[in-house]
């Protein structure tokens, strides 16, 4: 039993009785290439403590939990200097090193793209190597950078994709790291702003069509709604026929917004079916404006119904069909 007890896997995946991990394990891990870890031991001297016969490089559980930390200082933004050193520290002590807390800038106007472009890196770095801990950080920045809307289309969004073009590319590998990354992101959705709803307004429905489970842009949508003051009715993934009807009936919405990610998914019938629902007396009946949101409507057409291409474009046009927030705009 001791015996066994000595060769299981502690946390950073090693067993003790093995020397460690190779390079090329550990950077498939990290998600970073094998060069920059070895540029690491050499210019930073973050590197494994030891070698074994042959020279081959292997990294102890101390070792990889130094670049561990060198990957999350980094994906801050952190100068690579700077995130070493500390690193190092960590290397020596066993312990995590707070970084030295450095001023807050409030960005001048729309971010450049090249600061965009580091924070996407950084978010799909953290995500390959499943550190949830910095992805939820990383994740609360952009939005405290960018606001909702602006860190879901410049950041979330083309990481996402990035990381879905990946995994097809590799054959199904990094499912599980799409899937660590939505769930962040969904919390990080979750935990936005709501201001003060708006009274006595129709509400919206927010509902995936049937079989799609892709709900994650419809959860944007509904933050940006919170941001706004909005009342709305948010179904989520796979929402039955019979359901959306019935919410629609009970709540008489002046918007109805159905998602499909997938041309599979899009039900034509549902939509038209929605798009001519009319409710109240005689002579003063109304009716919704059908939204129709996602990829998978692309080639379909509804009667009337709304096709915007991001999330700005939506809520650009749902503001115009709420004149209740802005009294002196007409609506749309």
């Amino acid at each position: 039993m001791d015996e066994d007890r000595d060769t299981l896997r502690n946390g950073y995946g090693v067993a003790a009785a093995e020397p460690g991990v190779t390079t090329g394990a550990l950077a498939r891990r990290l998600g970073v290439s094998p060069t920059t870890l070895r540029t690491w031991d050499r210019r930073y001297g973050l590197g494994p403590a030891q070698r074994a016969e042959g020279h081959h490089r292997r990294w102890s559980a101390q070792d990889v939990a130094a670049v561990e930390e060198m990957c999350r200082l980094t994906a801050t933004g952190l100068p690579p200097a700077e995130a070493a050193h500390l690193a190092r520290k960590r290397q020596d002590t066993g312990r995590p090193v707070a970084a030295v807390p450095q001023p807050r800038r409030r960005a001048q106007g729309p971010a450049s793209e090249a600061t965009l472009e580091r924070q996407r890196r950084g978010l799909a770095r953290a995500a390959t190597r499943l550190d949830a801990p910095a992805v939820r950080d990383l994740l609360t920045e952009a939005v405290a950078r960018h606001g909702l809307v602006g860190a879901w289309q410049d950041v979330m969004v083309p990481v996402l994709h990035a990381i879905g073009r990946k995994w097809e590319e590799a054959g199904d590998r990094y499912v599980e790291v799409e899937h660590l990354l939505s769930c962040h992101i969904s919390r990080t959705l979750h935990r936005g702003v709501i201001a003060p709803v708006t009274a006595a307004v129709p509400p919206l429905v927010l509902a995936c069509v049937p079989a799609e489970q892709h709900s994650l842009p419809l959860e944007a949508l509904s933050a940006a709604l919170d941001e706004l003051g909005l009342p709305q009715r948010m179904f989520g993934a796979a929402v039955p026929v019979e359901a959306v009807s019935a919410a629609v009936r009970r709540t008489g919405p002046r918007v109805i917004v159905l998602w499909a990610q997938a041309r599979s998914t899009a039900s034509l019938p549902l939509a038209r079916h929605l798009a001519e629902a009319r409710w109240g007396v005689r002579g003063a009946r109304g009716g919704p404006a059908v939204m129709l949101g996602g990829p998978g409507w692309a080639g379909h057409t509804v009667r009337g119904a709304l096709r915007p291409t991001t999330l700005p474009e939506a809520l650009s046009r749902i503001e115009r069909l709420y004149p209740e927030l802005t009294p002196d705009r007409e609506p749309a």
